[in-house]
């Protein structure tokens, strides 16, 4: 029997509703295939994202991935959580990879990998702390090539810290820890070429409560920054208005700003004396167990700079040098 075109597509037409319409009322068992994997591969990422061990993580994270390979298009929340967890992962592992290299004293390798974060993060407190410890480490060792660029990040980093930006003080043991050592890192980096920026930096360093404020080596720089940058300049400065001139109130107004600065300096010096001192050092300065051990040489060569120091002040005796040192840690720093 021979059927006209017509009736044929007429059928054919009725099949497709009718095909659409047993769609629209039941999901069909791809569409149900897929949710029910998709459901078991997220309940495994889930299973083992819990589990706080690095082996978990790591297999979340394979999972994770293998999930976003299969389901990638997705935008529900499942998704979305996934998609967040590989990010976090991703960039812990790179956060790691930088540790590493730190700890293996590579730090060519931690200024490469720090840079490569810091251009998806430049924000980053663990990332920018990291560098500015290798780069203090390479400067140390006689390689003054990173010195600016390390500067920089310590003033970032520091900047986070005054924002209180800087969520968790890793890679420090406490903000204060972190404040401490990075404002001696500026210090350090500064105290040649910007002496007065110096002293700032190292007088916030040991103010801050950390292991820096019971640091003799630090007040020491301190006390040098402070006679090295600001009163030199004062004191140039002085001589170059007031020298053989009649006495003013500008001019001692000056002079009385010099006079404050040496003694400044001195207090700085006889800090550093004092905490070489073990028959001086507070007790409550240091940790149980972790006093440090200082050299007497130490003591002694500061005491050598500070002695002639302190007469210069006080008509070239140095009666009152020795209760100095015995007392100065018990007032605030001038």
């Amino acid at each position: 029997m021979r059927y006209s075109s017509r009736l044929i597509i007429a059928a054919i037409l009725l099949i497709v509703c009718a095909t659409a319409a047993q769609a629209q009322r039941n999901p069909g068992m791809v569409d149900q295939q897929r949710d029910a994997e998709k459901e078991s591969y997220f309940a495994n990422f889930l299973n083992l994202k819990r589990v706080p061990l690095p082996d978990s993580q790591r297999r979340a994270y394979e999972a994770a991935i293998e999930y976003l390979k299969r389901f990638e298009g997705d935008r529900d929340p499942d998704a979305k959580t996934v998609r967040a967890f590989v990010t976090d992962y991703e960039r812990a592992a790179g956060y790691s990879q930088i540790f590493s290299a730190y700890n293996s004293k590579n730090y060519a390798e931690v200024f490469e990998l720090g840079r490569t974060a810091l251009k998806r993060d430049p924000k980053n407190f663990f990332v920018l702390s990291l560098m500015t410890q290798a780069g203090i480490d390479t400067a140390q060792a006689g390689d003054a090539s990173l010195n600016e660029e390390t500067l920089g990040y310590a003033r970032e980093a520091i900047q986070l810290i005054e924002a209180g930006k800087a969520a968790k003080p890793d890679p420090f043991k406490n903000m204060e820890t972190a404040r401490g050592y990075l404002n001696a890192a500026v210090g350090t980096l500064l105290r040649d070429k910007s002496p007065a920026e110096a002293a700032q930096a190292f007088r916030k360093a040991v103010l801050s409560e950390s292991w820096y404020r019971g640091d003799p080596i630090t007040y020491h720089r301190l006390g040098v920054a402070i006679l090295r940058g600001e009163f030199t300049q004062l004191s140039k400065e002085y001589n170059d208005k007031y020298l053989n001139q009649p006495s003013s109130a500008d001019q001692q107004a000056m002079l009385g700003r010099i006079n404050k600065l040496v003694e400044q300096a001195i207090d700085a010096y006889a800090r550093a004396v004092a905490l070489a001192d073990p028959a001086l050092r507070p007790a409550n300065l240091d940790e149980p167990g972790a006093r440090p051990q200082f050299s007497p040489d130490l003591k002694n060569r500061i005491l050598e700079q500070l002695t002639p120091l302190y007469k210069s002040s006080h008509n070239n005796s140095d009666a009152g040098l020795k209760e100095l040192v015995a007392s100065v840690l018990s007032k605030p720093l001038p």
